[in-house]
């Protein structure tokens, strides 16, 4: 019995890094970035519940990524990720904060999900 090799192919999918810089907690301060994600997920989440009074972000875990990417075409110049602390009348509930934002400081998503 005679054993045939075969030349299998897997084809490679290449994506593109990003080249990419961080904030440090003391920078965090003065990144307009953070400011641009608080307010917008304030917004958004007081048109689907008035109740909520503000979105309170712990500057120390907060981190501003900042890049040159797309996707889909469109640009990205910036991430912020870290927790945040939603109040509403009576209660305050802990989130975690994912932002992305475009060109000019654009606020294109802005998700709180459940630590």
């Amino acid at each position: 019995m005679r054993l045939k090799a075969r030349l299998i192919l897997i084809p490679a999918v290449l994506f593109p890094i990003a080249a990419y810089s961080e904030t440090t907690a003391s920078e965090n301060a003065d990144a307009p970035e953070i400011d641009a994600c608080r307010a917008s997920g304030l917004i958004a989440l007081k048109e689907h519940s008035p109740t909520i009074k503000d979105v309170e972000l712990d500057l120390d875990s907060v981190r501003v990524i900042k890049m040159n990417a797309q996707i889909g075409g469109v640009d990205i110049k910036a991430m912020v990720l870290g927790d945040a602390s939603i109040e509403k009348k009576t209660s305050s509930k802990a989130k975690n904060l994912i932002c992305i934002l475009g060109e000019k400081g654009k606020v294109l998503l802005t998700v709180f999900s459940d630590q």
